[in-house]
């Protein structure tokens, strides 16, 4: 009886023992698990902030490259264009001077009060359907306006002549020039940008460069925008490149940017992040022999 009450109370034992074998192993399972859950969780934390940081410097390193706003998107400037003046280059001696036109007084100019929003949504209408038939691979397309503009038909022939008038009108007073020694130039053009990496050279729309340089013919440079920075795309501004910093215009549809086209105005376009930029480049010469005309319907 003695050695059964032994046995059993040894049995007892082992089962109480194996109880907290499981249990012990269950709590250490439990605790791994919530272990491994905590690591999880403070590892998601730490991506999130790294995140934050890699975002936060990029938007840093895009603000940094700017020392002034001129024109934001969300202003309307209207009915006076604002003005900021800057001194003329020497670029102008190396060609010859017409009286009237050649710039005497340089700057900048931007005007959301010469083509409405909705002329803009038209003539934006018109670039899609255009480039919609080509276009690069690489994120910047231009349709120009004297090859390509004839399939457009009427419509786009009046509008057109309309605006180009209307900012000729506008360059003209700003400056202090006669509208009649002031001849539209070529290249004029749609352009359409967006974020996709470049493909070739004549993709890399945003180095700097002066058009009076590039082109020769260009005394005076404007751009009509059709589409919306901050909603239509991101990235796109148009920079001034002074001595002393980086300026913007933040396009807006309607919005006119106008500027003599010598040195003193040195410029490129920032990179699109997403969306779509649309414009328009319509440019002006005061060498008559460099002239061309409004497009026409044959």
């Amino acid at each position: 009886m003695a050695l059964l009450r032994m046995r059993t109370a040894q049995g007892a034992n082992a089962t109480e023992i194996e109880k907290k074998i499981k249990r012990g192993n269950a709590l250490r399972q439990g605790s791994a698990w919530r272990g491994s859950r905590g690591l999880a969780a403070l590892l998601a934390v730490v991506v999130v902030c790294v995140c934050a940081a890699a975002v936060w410097l990029y938007v840093s390193s895009l603000d940094s490259e700017i020392t002034e706003t001129l024109v934001r998107q969300a202003e309307l400037v209207s009915p006076r264009p604002r003005v900021y003046s800057v001194p003329c280059s020497e670029d102008y001696e190396n060609y010859k001077r017409y009286p009237g036109c050649t710039p005497l007084k340089c700057g900048r100019a931007v005007t959301d009060a010469v083509v409405t929003r909705e002329e803009s949504q038209v003539l934006k209408r018109l670039a899609e359907r255009g480039l919609a038939l080509a276009g690069s691979d690489g994120g910047a397309s231009i349709l120009d306006l004297h090859s390509g503009a004839l399939s457009m038909g009427k419509q786009f022939v009046n509008i057109y002549r309309n605006v180009r008038e209307r900012i000729q009108a506008e360059i003209a007073e700003t400056f202090g020039l006669d509208p009649t020694l002031l001849y539209l130039t070529k290249p004029t053009f749609f352009s359409r940008i967006n974020g996709t990496i470049a493909k070739t050279q004549h993709d890399e729309y945003w180095h700097p460069h002066i058009d009076k340089v590039t082109y020769g013919s260009f005394d005076y440079t404007s751009l009509l925008y059709l589409s919306d920075y901050g909603s239509d795309f991101t990235g796109g501004r148009f920079i001034f490149m002074d001595d002393n910093g980086n300026r913007t215009v933040e396009p807006r549809a309607g919005r006119v940017s106008f500027f003599s086209s010598g040195t003193e105005n040195l410029h490129r376009v920032e990179k699109v992040e997403w969306g779509t930029r649309f414009a328009i480049t319509v440019s002006f010469t005061c060498d008559p022999a460099h002239g061309i005309s409004d497009p026409a319907i044959p």
